[in-house]
């Protein structure tokens, strides 16, 4: 386009994603797509029947700003039922499209131009384009490596703060790494947000999605965080309902209002015929998602064992959908042209982890692999890199 035309700062840059790439290359060569998060197992049928009846009963006009009460009522009980965290339906918990315009609104509402943003690397990444659209900087705040799990470096997170910094991004359970933040650490992370006055948006959309025997603890249940601390989560990993972008933030009410001050002029609302479904299905949350985890570790057990017979040396994971694997054995130091190679020299997608991280020079041998899809699909990729290998 010419014209003079030239597009704005915050967007500059912003192309198409290694997500849309590696997905077009699955399409393009029939690989076996173990790239991107689309999870490909069944969703509650119950909760599927009461969607539908919502639809055909007429329920298709805006809902509520905030949401429905029926699901910011569920939201309350479910925080209150597992981490012992008590919140107002009314003005602490706001319903959104979704868990990453959460994110967005939370970023938008927090932050003023200039202000940074400090977040685990590797991070989604939605966090730095949140955080460019707010005017901010997204500081990532490197991840360790120690042995074959993720953990959390105390001096590199104290090092990053700075006059500058206004919001601490907290993942947990973490993607792209699968990594479920210890209490030792949440407690570091907890010490550092009061003693430099930070606001904690906390990402816990895996929250129900924790492997052997581990636990997921929020950071706002910590003493002198619930009221520095906003929590997000959504449907769309618990219920595998990912298309229909139903989120909910939940925090004291000034920093819900803040979140709510930018939602209203980003979807202003949506989601009508699924939200009192997700009330009723999120009552009964613990007894779907268990059945869940069983299937998703089985998935994950099967795509670890197979990577590390491939010599794609598996990492920990300990909730989630992902694997990560190291490929140096195969003679690679370059994550995003093995992906790019991988498709044709073995018929499987993965993603790079390098598109996950903020800093230069961080690890290039990391490659994710996703296992929320069906066995079949799993031992099929297993099968092609084992004849690749």
């Amino acid at each position: 386009m010419d014209g003079g035309f030239r597009p704005a700062q915050r967007v500059t840059g912003v192309g198409t994603s290694v997500f849309t790439e590696m997905t077009e290359l699955a399409r393009r060569t029939g690989a076996v797509n173990l790239g991107q998060g689309v999870p490909e197992l069944a969703s509650p049928p119950g909760l599927l029947a009461d969607v539908a009846a919502e639809v055909l009963a007429g329920e298709n006009q805006y809902p509520p700003a905030r949401g429905r009460l029926e699901l910011r009522r569920a939201v309350a009980e479910h925080q209150a039922r597992r981490y012992g965290l008590e919140y107002r339906p009314e003005d602490e918990v706001l319903v959104t499209t979704g868990a990453t315009e959460a994110l967005a609104g939370a970023l938008l509402g927090l932050c003023d131009p200039g202000d940074e943003v400090l977040a685990f690397d590797p991070c989604y990444d939605a966090y730095p384009a949140g955080a460019r659209f707010a005017g901010a900087r997204l500081v990532g705040v490197p991840l360790a490596l120690d042995g074959d799990r993720f953990v959390l470096d105390e001096g590199a997170l104290r090092a990053a703060v700075s006059p500058r910094t206004r919001v601490l991004l907290l993942n947990t359970p973490h993607n792209p790494t699968g990594k479920v933040f210890t209490a030792g650490e949440l407690a570091v992370v907890a010490e550092v947000a009061i003693e430099h006055g930070l606001t904690v948006v906390t990402d816990e959309v895996y929250e129900h999605l924790v492997y052997d025997g581990l636990e997921h603890r929020t950071i706002a249940a910590l003493p002198g965080m619930r009221e520095r601390t906003l929590t997000i989560s959504s449907a769309g990993k618990t219920f595998g309902v990912t298309g229909w972008k139903v989120g909910w933030v939940c925090g004291p009410a000034p920093l819900v209002a803040a979140v709510a001050g930018a939602k209203q002029f980003l979807t202003y609302t949506s989601g009508a015929p699924y939200q009192r479904p997700l009330a009723k299905m999120l009552g009964g949350v613990e007894e779907w998602a268990a059945e869940l985890r069983r299937i998703l570790a089985h998935n994950r057990d099967l795509l670890s064992a197979g990577l590390a017979r491939a010599g794609l040396r598996p990492y920990r994971a300990d909730a989630g959908y992902f694997v990560q694997a190291d490929i140096s054995a195969w003679g690679h130091g370059d994550g995003v042209r093995f992906c790019r190679e991988l498709p044709l020299r073995a018929g499987v997608v993965a993603i790079p982890t390098a598109a996950f991280y903020v800093r230069q020079g961080t690890p290039s041998q990391l490659v994710r692999f996703s296992f929320c899809k069906p066995e079949k699909s799993i031992a099929e990729a297993v099968e092609k890199l084992l004849k690749a290998a």
